[in-house]
């Protein structure tokens, strides 16, 4: 078992002042696979003071200086790409040939775009030509929390330390204590890249724990947070105290419309998209809604894609989904899919229990629920597993009204080969993401929600200037600069 309970704390590995230990669990063998330390207050203490002692370096140096560093972090993460994949499959349960193309890469992508992105901010610039001696600054919010969760480990710790270092922001990240391996693996990358002392520090701990003292810490300037809506709350209300920024990406309940005129297709993939990393991601499109006239056919798919989803340990090569991460998250799901049955809705695959063969890990077979409507708990819950509930609707304005129903409101779907149709449905949904016909986001797109699934939004120039606090500043001398 991997000892790994030291934080790394003003360019140093270090021993917890005083820590709880906690076993990591591999959720495909439910073993103790490392041990790590939780922090206390002490430990979170002295990052946020190394944090606060390495700001104004930081803060002022040349961006170009911190452009370097980034790429720098670029080159060491790719020479590190298979340790940060098995470490994601081991502690999170990604299979393994998924770890290594889409959980590692996420890194590299959002790493990469933010490079890009870099070169359309600035940090001096004229308010107009109307107020020649006016100048708008945009500098570091200051020392920022970095709270990141367990179901995509590295895409949410690149696009937070990676814009939060090219703002000229110094940092504590906390990662999932679910899930730290990762962020270890994370932190050796930032001190072989040659990290400043101070500008990055990490430690471990849980959100009662080490995630509370850094949301109320008065030496915090900034909270970024991904999670759950219940523990972006409760962030909110400490970090009210210190009027802190607080940035936060929160859950969803993603609606896949499916008109009667979308490509054969559309099915298949929103099914094997609400599957995708064992339904553990928070734009999942995990409610669909599908037109009356190709209803029955819609229903008969997705059946057919659950029953040919393999479910496999995440060490395994293959095209298999693995386990969900800890036995809450298991018994949190099995409760949800009884409730399903309880309430009426028409269970057509999976269903309660582990799939046939597996009596040990946290495997959840793949689930469609029919005949949902968006009364039923399973509708409106975000319930984080492989788990479709399918909703029938007649009109393009009963598909709005059933998807905007909801308090959650992050990415929607929407499928028909009607250009005119996908354009007004891209207007009305109220979401912070509508993605169409199967078409990715491009580079640089901005990530985030409305309503209860956050506020701010992640990755490209957005990313950036969510670490930025703009100062305007009239009778600026034009012959000084």
């Amino acid at each position: 078992m991997l000892d790994k309970r030291q934080f790394y704390i003003n360019g140093q590995w270090c021993d917890p002042v005083a820590g709880e230990d906690l076993d990591v669990i591999n959720p495909s063998t439910e073993e103790a696979c490392a041990v790590i330390s939780l922090g206390g207050a002490a430990d979170t203490d002295n990052a946020v003071a190394a944090a606060k002692a390495a700001l104004p370096g930081w803060m002022y140096s040349d961006p170009a200086e911190r452009l370097a560093l980034v790429q720098r972090i670029l080159e060491e993460y790719k020479a590190r790409a298979e340790d940060m994949a098995q470490a994601i499959s081991m502690e999170m349960g990604a299979p393994i040939d998924m770890s290594r193309s889409s959980q590692t890469t996420s890194g590299t992508w959002h790493i990469s775009n933010f490079i890009k992105a870099f070169e359309k901010v600035h940090f001096i610039e004229p308010l107009g030509d109307h107020a020649p001696e006016d100048r708008i600054i945009r500098e570091a919010v200051g020392v920022c929390a970095l709270i990141t969760p367990w179901n995509w480990p590295m895409n949410q710790v690149s696009l937070k330390v990676i814009p939060a270092l090219l703002a000229g922001c110094t940092m504590v990240l906390k990662p999932s204590e679910i899930a730290p391996l990762s962020s270890i693996v994370w932190a050796e990358i930032m001190h072989a890249a040659g990290t400043p002392k101070g500008v990055f520090n990490m430690v471990n701990g849980d959100g009662p724990g080490v995630g509370t003292q850094l949301s109320g810490h008065k030496d915090v300037d900034m909270v970024s947070f991904t999670g759950s809506t219940r523990a972006g709350i409760a962030i909110s209300k400490n970090a009210a105290e210190t009027l802190k920024r607080v940035h936060l990406e929160l859950g969803g309940k993603g609606a896949n419309i499916i008109f009667a005129d979308a490509d054969e297709k559309a099915v298949k993939r929103g099914a094997l998209h609400c599957f995708n990393n064992t339904g553990q991601s928070c734009n999942a499109p995990t409610r669909m809604l599908v037109q009356r006239e190709m209803y029955d056919q819609a229903v008969e798919t997705a059946r057919e894609v659950a029953e040919k989803t393999a479910v496999g340990p995440a060490s395994e090569s293959g095209r298999h989904i693995g386990p969900v991460v800890s036995q809450a998250q298991f018994d949190k799901i099995q409760d949800l899919i009884q409730t399903g049955i309880s309430e009426g809705a028409r269970l057509v695959a999976g269903g309660l229990g582990r799939p046939e063969g597996m009596n040990r890990g946290y495997y959840v077979r793949p689930t469609v629920f029919a005949d949902v409507n968006n009364e039923m708990t399973i509708a409106r819950e975000e319930i984080f597993g492989p788990v479709l509930s399918i909703i029938p609707f007649e009109s393009e304005d009963d598909a709005v009204r059933i998807a905007n129903d909801t308090v959650y409101g992050l990415t929607n779907y929407v499928q028909s080969e009607d250009g005119a149709k996908r354009n007004r449905m891209a207007r009305l949904l109220r979401a912070g993401m509508v993605e169409m016909n199967g078409k990715s986001r491009g580079a640089g797109a901005p990530f985030g929600g409305m309503k209860q699934s956050g506020n701010g939004r992640e990755g490209g120039v957005w990313g950036i200037e969510d670490f930025l606090e703009v100062k305007a500043v009239s009778g600026w001398a034009n012959d000084a600069e």
